[in-house]
């Protein structure tokens, strides 16, 4: 990651635009994703949080791809890594600190939750997921930690999902395990 303190999380003038030129150039790439939304009122909204931007552009920098793919009820653009495998920049993550720190050997650089959480966004849920889906066939070669309910994380579990023969697949696995092919998929709101 770029940033280490609260202080550094924005982006220069020059970042800013080239950070929105391509996003505006995805947008119109994958207009499927969003249909009936509008590029100037996208862009309207990222200028007015350049705080989020900082976020986007740490989904850019680790290969998630994010784009436009709907507005939640209250109005906000919802952004999600749309690339088409698990973002290469946050593979090989178990999923939270307690995974991580219970690894006596071989520990991963990172955790899918604290990594989420530095970044300013949050692990899909499994509707997201699945929502997500819809739009593209995502995760064909790799798969995604997803956010996992309490009682499975008490348990030691987690969950992840990818797509397999045609079909959205929700699978388990010790919380301290990763992966080379299992990273995580974001969700942004502005």
């Amino acid at each position: 990651m770029t940033a280490s303190t609260n202080e550094h999380k924005h982006l220069s003038h020059e970042e800013i635009d080239k950070l929105i030129s391509t996003l505006k150039d995805r947008f119109h790439a994958h207009m499927h994703r969003h249909e009936g939304i509008e590029w100037e009122k996208v862009e309207q909204a990222l200028r007015q949080k350049p705080e989020k931007l900082w976020s986007l552009n740490q989904m850019e920098e680790t290969f998630g791809e994010p784009d436009v793919i709907g507005i939640e009820e209250g109005g906000s653009y919802v952004f999600c890594d749309c690339s088409k495998e698990s973002p290469k920049g946050r593979r090989s993550t178990c999923y939270d600190l307690k995974a991580l720190e219970s690894r006596k050997k071989h520990k991963p650089e990172h955790n899918a939750m604290d990594l989420a959480a530095f970044m300013g966004i949050d692990l899909l849920t499994e509707d997201q997921y699945r929502s997500i889906q819809k739009l593209d066939e995502f995760d064909l070669k790799t798969s995604s930690w997803i956010q996992t309910p309490q009682d499975i994380r008490n348990l030691g579990g987690a969950l992840f999902c990818d797509r397999r023969y045609g079909k959205v697949f929700v699978y388990h696995n010790g919380a301290e395990s990763y992966y080379a092919a299992r990273g995580f998929r974001g969700v942004l709101y502005i």
